[in-house]
């Protein structure tokens, strides 16, 4: 029978896929309105964008999947490590354990108590949760995180795509501009939800880095008109 995943693994795949989404509006943004201060020949923008839709779709989904490989290589020879210190000097760890709670504040014979309450039913989920920060049963899988960028990129990406083609040549940049404006704002205010950060600052610094992203790109593309 799978193994369901907890709620952790599942905020983190959420997490991946919200900033898949806003790396997919800004890229695509950055590109298409790009192009759009070289040319106004809607095809080559079209084209443009599409071409940078699906190599970010390819390079997010390879960068997630790797990253996240990476991680969990690490947390698996921290695990690894941590079987060998307890099994070298079990009393030790409990020590270090207990010795870490009472500097948080918790009464010495509280910290003890409940450091062999835990450590009696699992010494290797305590002490790695406490010497490492994760829990050795939570481990994000690299292939649902590949997945959900790759799927998470273009849609994001849609936005940027729609609105620099389908609106009026006269009104399609700043059209694009908005549109782009707006849904970097949502996604960076999911995304502060996720990491539980302040919702103003997460929304201000993501519209903002993409309206700075907009704004170099199209002149960097008037240069060259």
């Amino acid at each position: 029978m799978k193994k369901k995943m907890t709620l952790a693994q599942r905020v983190n795949i959420l997490r991946a896929s919200v900033m898949g989404a806003n790396d997919g509006i800004l890229s695509v943004a950055g590109i298409v309105v790009g192009v759009a201060g070289a040319t106004s020949n809607s095809f080559s923008i079209l084209i443009s964008g599409l071409a940078g839709m699906l190599a970010g779709t390819i390079s997010m989904a390879m960068g997630e999947y790797v990253s996240v490989n990476t991680q969990k290589d690490s947390q698996k020879m921290a695990i690894a490590n941590q079987k060998q210190a307890l099994a070298a000097n079990y009393d030790g760890e409990a020590d270090w354990v207990a010795q870490k709670y009472i500097k948080q504040g918790i009464s010495a014979p509280l910290a003890k108590k409940a450091t062999q309450e835990m450590m009696s039913e699992d010494a290797l989920v305590t002490t790695v949760r406490e010497r490492y920060g994760f829990n050795p049963s939570q481990f994000i899988s690299p292939y649902a995180a590949g997945i959900a960028s790759m799927i998470s990129f273009p849609t994001g990406s849609i936005l940027p795509l729609v609105s620099i083609t389908f609106f009026p040549p006269h009104v399609k940049v700043v059209a694009t501009v908005i549109a782009v404006a707006i849904a970097l704002a949502i996604t960076g205010y999911v995304a502060a939800v996720l990491g539980n950060a302040n919702r103003g600052h997460g929304v201000f610094r993501n519209v903002v880095s993409g309206l700075l992203t907009m704004v170099v790109t199209y002149f960097i593309g008037h240069l060259f008109a």
